[in-house]
This record gives structure tokens, C-alpha cells and sequence, in this order.
């Protein structure tokens, strides 16, 4: 199976569980990304997009926060279907921008164009995460190993019910972390480069490493149910 990797140990081996890379994006530090195999956590590290997957490999499936794939005219069912799912912190999916604007000069002209075509404005957040869509999106374009998840979305499958405190609370990151360990995925007390960056990146970076590994492992499920497809092929869908 392809999801699966060859271990050597001595003169001979053993098929061991998918290695995976889960990615979240970590604002003035880039990306953080999380090993994780079978046996749960492997190693956590900050860089580029393309530098973290040649820091992981090999991988069988990388999972990456971020939207991969639009449709012209904006509104992803995947959005909306996430939001449906993730129920009491549905705030936390955002609209994927639509692809004809990722490439304006300025916020102010982006909306400005939005609002002429009567499509919903963009959020300053939303603005501030343009470059590292395109940067996702065209390494998709490269990499089939590449799937679109949401942390939030990956730990309400976890606990199978709504996520009672929001991700930066001090209640809300013992949960998180709870869960991930409940999964098999005990982050440990202190990391190397990656210990510089907010807590609740890392754990999302480790959500998206527990989707990832289900997809390697063809346990996933996709939001929609029905996946759309844009007009490079990429499929619309949220992995969990």
C-alpha cells in the first residue's frame, strides 16, 4: 500500500503506519509543521511550505490549514458544510477568497471589487492569509499528497461533540491537547524550533497531522460528502 512505509530494522523489516506532516500557518513565523506515525508523535519544526515537506519526508499525506482550490464566484460548500459540523466555533472557517482576486494590490481595492460583483466582503484576516493560499495552492498543483483540513474540525471528530472553550483559552488548549493525546499524540513539554510559536498553532499543526494520517491510512471523511471540483482540478473538500 502506498500509505505505507518500510522500516528497516537489522537484516530485515517491518511495514510500519503512515508518516504524515500536518501544517498549520503561524503568522510572522510562516508555517509550523507535525510529524506523526502510528506510534504518535514524531517531531514539530517551523520554515516555508516547501521547506517543512522536505524537512518531513518521506510522507505519505500532507495536511494543510489553509484553503486549497476556489470557485470564481466564491462560497465553498466545504466552508459552509464546516461550519455546520463544527457547530459552537463555527467563527473559526472562513470563506476561501475567490481566485480572480488573489492577486490585487491592496485590501481596500480587493473589496472594493467584491462589492461591485455583490459578493461578500473580505476580512482583514482573510487579506493577511492571500500569500500563503497562493503558496499552497500552487504546491497542490505539484504535490497530490497535499489535502486541505481544519484543526477545528479534526478535534470535534475527536471528541464528537462541540468544543465547549475557544482554542486560545487556557481550558481550551488542555482540551485540545487532551484529545491529541487521547488519538495517540502526546506532545511533549518542551520542542526545538517549533517552541517559539503559540501554543495553539502547534496543536492545530498536530490536528491537522491526525486528519492527515487518516487519509493515509483511507479512514478519512471529506465535508462535503459530495466533493466540487474548481477549475484546476483541485477538490473542494475539508479532510478529517
Amino acid at each position: 500500500m502506498a500509505a505505507l512505509l518500510f522500516e528497516c530494522l537489522g537484516g530485515g523489516g517491518r511495514i510500519v503506519g503512515p508518516r504524515v506532516l500536518g501544517i498549520d500557518a503561524a503568522g510572522k513565523h510562516g508555517w509550523v509543521g507535525a510529524i506523526v506515525d502510528d506510534r504518535g508523535f514524531v517531531a514539530a519544526h517551523v520554515g516555508a511550505l516547501n521547506e517543512l515537506i522536505t524537512w518531513a519526508e518521506p510522507v505519505a499525506t500532507v495536511g494543510v490549514d489553509i484553503p486549497i482550490g476556489n470557485l470564481p464566484e466564491g462560497g465553498r460548500a466545504a466552508d459552509t458544510v464546516a461550519r455546520g459540523f463544527i457547530g459552537l466555533r463555527r467563527s473559526s472557517v472562513f470563506n476561501a477568497p475567490p481566485v480572480a482576486e488573489l492577486r490585487q494590490d491592496s485590501f481596500d481595492e480587493t473589496n472594493r471589487q467584491l462589492a461591485e460583483r455583490g459578493q461578500p466582503k473580505m476580512s482583514r484576516q482573510t487579506w493577511a492569509l492571500l500569500l500563503k493560499v497562493e503558496e499552497a495552492e500552487a504546491l497542490a498543483s505539484s504535490d497530490d499528497r497535499l489535502i486541505e483540513v481544519h484543526p477545528e474540525v479534526s478535534f470535534r471528530a475527536m471528541t464528537d461533540r462541540d468544543l465547549e472553550w475557544p482554542k486560545k483559552s487556557w481550558n481550551g488548549q488542555m482540551l485540545r491537547r487532551r484529545l491529541l493525546t487521547d488519538a495517540g499524540i502526546v506532545l511533549p513539554d518542551q520542542l526545538d524550533s517549533a517552541g517559539v510559536i503559540p501554543v495553539d498553532d502547534v496543536l492545530d499543526a498536530a490536528a491537522a497531522a491526525w486528519s492527515a494520517r487518516r487519509h493515509a491510512q483511507g479512514q478519512a471523511r471529506a465535508l462535503p460528502d459530495h466533493v466540487e471540483v474548481d477549475r484546476t482540478g483541485h477538490r473542494l473538500a475539508i479532510w478529517y
